[in-house]
């Protein structure tokens, strides 16, 4: 069994929400923990565990910040963490494989599939082998218990319930 560390200096996880349905705002987390365990170098094997603390949510934004970390949003001080626990990874092709799981949000699990590219792998200038992934996919912000609405003066939406997810992330082979 080989296992892998997420290099959360070279990886990004966001989310990206409409506002008023006419633009978007991205945040993410700034605090993030993964592992990886395959078979070898095979991740269609993949079994796949991450957390994210909720905390350390940044939409550059102080004031929606602590909205998201209110009981409207995620309620950081009863649900401290976002797990995500994979089920199973299918390979599409060489460079795609789709990802299914579990998503924990203020303990509401719920299944999610998430599209991953695979970017390659390489061995950087200090010896340690790296594999580069891009995640993507879709959830209802509702089926987590995030059910804040609010509407504008004309009766628009505030936030869509569709919520993009995407990430960047560099996985460390461990010796």
């Amino acid at each position: 069994m080989t296992t892998w560390k997420i290099d959360p200096t070279h990886s990004d996880v966001q989310f990206k929400v409409k506002h008023l349905m006419i633009t978007t705002v991205t945040g993410q987390f700034g605090t993030f923990d993964a592992t990886m365990q395959t078979e070898g170098n095979d991740f269609s094997t993949a079994n796949i565990s991450f957390s994210a603390d909720i905390n350390s949510v940044t939409t550059q934004n102080a004031q929606r910040d602590e909205h998201l970390l209110a009981g409207d949003f995620f309620d950081a001080a009863r649900y401290p963490k976002l797990q995500f626990v994979s089920k199973e990874v299918k390979k599409i092709d060489d460079e795609t494989y789709k990802l299914i799981g579990d998503l924990t949000i203020r303990y509401n699990t719920r299944p999610v599939e998430l599209k991953v590219e695979f970017g390659g792998e390489v061995v950087d200038p200090w010896g340690q082998t790296k594999a580069g992934f891009e995640l993507s996919g879709k959830i209802n912000r509702k089926d987590f218990g995030l059910t804040f609405h609010a509407t504008t003066e004309t009766g628009g939406v505030l936030l869509s319930d569709e919520v993009k997810l995407l990430a960047s992330v560099q996985m460390i082979k461990q010796a």
